[in-house]
């Protein structure tokens, strides 16, 4: 298969592209480097990447970006920021990229923990997390010719842990977290919430 791997130099999306890449042709895009670049809050830019790209079998996204803050001082600008790169962003690759994705191919998207474990300066991210489920489960009832679309659920990653100096203890690896999307992309259920811990 050619997979589209969207945030591909990040933690969980390099562990996604390692893995995938051991059985397919894995297409790495990003923001700054890869094989390919995309803007996420910018529709035109989703749109280029996908000319680029061309004919494609499964995408899965692993990027955006989101604000933490105390619901008191996120500011309009924050809450845009997660609206028009995490949400919207993961919503345009499925609206534009369904006219480009091959028969029976797949969408994999990413929303978090923090839709049903919210915590206090969560607000924001929790809104959009749980919106990209939402969206899911109603795009899964609607796209044609048998495409299918799931979105996995990461806990904290422990790689992410470390890299902020925080107990990583409790958190997941990043190739453990890879399992999931692999799962979705081979599997053949559409519309589901993927909980990634159950691939610990």
């Amino acid at each position: 298969m050619r997979i589209i791997v969207v945030g591909a130099t990040g933690t969980i999306g390099k562990a996604v592209a390692k893995l995938l890449s051991t059985e397919h042709e894995v297409a790495r895009v990003a923001f700054r480097s890869g094989d390919f670049r995309v803007d996420m809050s910018r529709k035109d830019s989703i749109e280029s990447m996908f000319q680029e790209v061309g004919e494609f079998d499964a995408l899965v996204c692993a990027a955006g970006v989101a604000r933490f803050g105390s619901l008191a001082e996120l500011t309009d600008e924050d809450f845009q920021t997660g609206l028009s790169g995490k949400l919207m962003g993961q919503v345009n690759l499925v609206r534009v990229g369904m006219h480009h994705i091959r028969n029976n191919g797949s969408f994999t998207l990413t929303s978090g923990v923090l839709s049903h474990q919210p915590m206090p300066g969560s607000s924001s991210i929790s809104m959009i997390n749980a919106g990209l489920e939402g969206f899911v489960r109603a795009a899964a009832l609607e796209l044609p010719r048998g495409v299918r679309i799931n979105v996995v659920s990461p806990p904290w990653v422990k790689e992410t842990l470390e890299a902020l100096d925080m107990d990583s203890s409790g958190g997941m690896p990043a190739q453990d977290v890879a399992q999931a999307y692999w799962a979705s992309i081979h599997g053949a259920r559409s519309g589901l919430v993927i909980n990634a811990r159950d691939f610990a």
